[in-house]
């Protein structure tokens, strides 16, 4: 087998086949073109890096020809980072919400945006997408890829989520994964009452929505006093850095939790746009 077909991720030529508001903070983009029918998301969790154009820019600006293999992906992005900040792709890290190999041609796939006012490149883009508009994916080729960071342990017995809205896609992706039965906890912190969503899943789950606009507690004072059944927990906690970082240690230092079965991930941070959050060490071991 070649290093091209092996490879986990491949770079996939995208275009917007359409957009939906989802609620204040939230607009969905949902993706086609035939170079979808090679991409294999792997649910839950799956991240991917979108490239996106500059405005004025037909389409994102990535050294010619993406090579193929794993090398080769190494390769483009090392020379996609030499080109020009003003002219390169700006590339941005988001969640596959879902994926339909089945609908239209080659399938089609959503991605949410979590909108606001100040937002970044990304946010503006989502902002004003319209069908046609063509990006860029770096993505995964195989179902299998480490990209996904839910894993659940086979002796897990009861589930923590926490997420904001920039991880309410992940969070919902999960949520319709859970086989049926599965105790799940669930805390959303979204912006606006409006944010409020149908979560789908089978699982066991109780889903606690925590709006700031109605003043909502932080992450660790809403999850502070509740009971967990079950002596094998796992939690999966995604979105703000800081809120993240707090309930991981609350749930390590105070309730004695494995941080071996505790997945954290520091989608942004206040203050800081993602290249910079990309450029500031981690500090939590």
């Amino acid at each position: 087998m070649t290093d091209a077909a092996a490879a986990p991720f491949r770079f996939f030529p995208l275009q917007v086949v359409r957009t939906r508001r989802l609620g204040p903070s939230l607009i969905r983009v949902t993706f086609g073109g035939e170079a979808l029918a090679g991409f294999a998301s792997g649910g839950r969790d799956q991240s991917l890096s979108l490239f996106l154009p500059h405005p004025g820019q037909e389409a994102p600006v990535l050294p010619e020809s993406p090579d193929a293999g794993t090398e080769g992906m190494y390769a483009t992005l090392g020379a996609w980072r030499e080109l020009p900040p003003d002219e390169r792709a700006v590339m941005r890290s988001y969640t596959v919400r879902e994926q339909r190999p089945d609908a239209g041609e080659h399938g089609e796939m959503d991605i949410d945006f979590a909108v606001h006012e100040d937002g970044g490149p990304a946010c503006r883009w989502a902002q004003l997408a319209s069908a046609g508009d063509r990006v860029t994916v770096l993505g995964p080729a195989l179902a299998d890829n480490t990209a996904v960071r839910f894993r659940l342990p086979d002796d897990a017995d009861s589930v923590l989520i926490w997420a904001d809205e920039t991880a309410l896609p992940a969070a919902s992706a999960i949520l319709e994964w859970l086989p049926a039965g599965v105790r799940t906890q669930v805390w959303i912190e979204v912006p606006h009452t409006g944010d409020r969503a149908e979560l789908t899943t089978r699982a066991d789950a109780t889903v606690n929505w925590l709006v700031r606009d109605e003043g909502a507690p932080a992450a660790v004072d809403a999850v502070r006093t509740a009971e967990f059944a079950g002596s094998a927990p796992y939690a999966w906690i995604a979105g703000e850095s800081g809120s993240v970082k707090a309930l991981r240690r609350h749930l390590v230092n105070d309730r004695g939790w494995d941080r071996r079965r505790i997945t954290f991930v520091g989608y942004w941070r206040s203050g800081l746009s993602e290249d910079a959050l990309r450029e500031t060490p981690d500090d939590e071991s």
